[in-house]
């Protein structure tokens, strides 16, 4: 794979996307595709794919198209997922019993191994297997059980100081659904997820259908 040259973030949030069309296109036996057929699933222009990829190496020969297997690993080194990484949720609530419960996540090398919460009522119970433990456990079990990831679920008021004790942990990547933005040190990412923003961007492109503009394309 060539040397990964500095990528815009528009790539890097288009990469997941290809990767789960080409996750179907395996599920449907197919062996290879044009740009032109990718474009068409994906609602992506064939142009958009070719440059995309391009950062990475390409990955398509001409008069063939793209090896579906081929292309699905590379973008899944690419995106770090052909590795397994284990994983953590803080904050045992609603948001925090789903993260736990969708499965898919360890198709894809994300295993959850512990959720965490302040409760006493919920300490020792468990989400599909998954114990909940006291936060006082908490960095002893990052350190023991090779932690690389955290999942922030927890009222803004709370979050900073966890993502705090996290990173002295040694967590290199916070997933904060948090209501607030975290900062962190160089070394440790943070991926923030607001949900209401995402409702929102939601409801202009539905007011904007309605006053006859057209809301932007993924």
């Amino acid at each position: 794979m060539m040397e990964r040259r500095e990528i815009s973030r528009a790539v890097i949030e288009r990469l997941p996307r290809y990767y789960r069309y080409l996750d179907e296109l395996l599920e449907e036996g197919v062996e290879r595709i044009s740009s032109g057929e990718l474009s068409r699933r994906m609602q992506v222009t064939a142009s958009q794919i070719r440059q995309d990829l391009n950062h990475f190496g390409g990955f398509g020969q001409q008069g063939y198209g793209y090896h579906v297997p081929y292309l699905y690993e590379e973008i899944g080194k690419i995106l770090g997922v052909d590795r397994r990484q284990n994983m953590i949720i803080i904050g045992s609530g609603n948001l925090g019993h789903a993260i736990a419960n969708y499965a898919n996540f360890e198709r894809r090398g994300f295993i959850v191994r512990g959720m965490f919460d302040i409760r006493p009522e919920l300490i020792g119970t468990s989400v599909r297997g998954i114990q909940i433990r006291a936060m006082d456990e908490l960095e002893d079990f990052i350190r023991e059980n090779d932690i690389q990831i955290a999942a922030v679920t927890l009222p803004k008021t709370h979050a900073p100081e966890i993502a705090d004790r996290l990173v002295r942990a040694g967590i290199k990547g916070i997933w904060n659904f948090a209501h607030t933005d975290l900062t962190v040190p160089p070394g440790v990412v943070v991926e923030n997820v607001h949900l209401s923003e995402s409702l929102m961007r939601l409801s202009y492109r539905v007011r904007s259908m309605e006053d006859g503009g057209q809301g932007s394309a993924d």
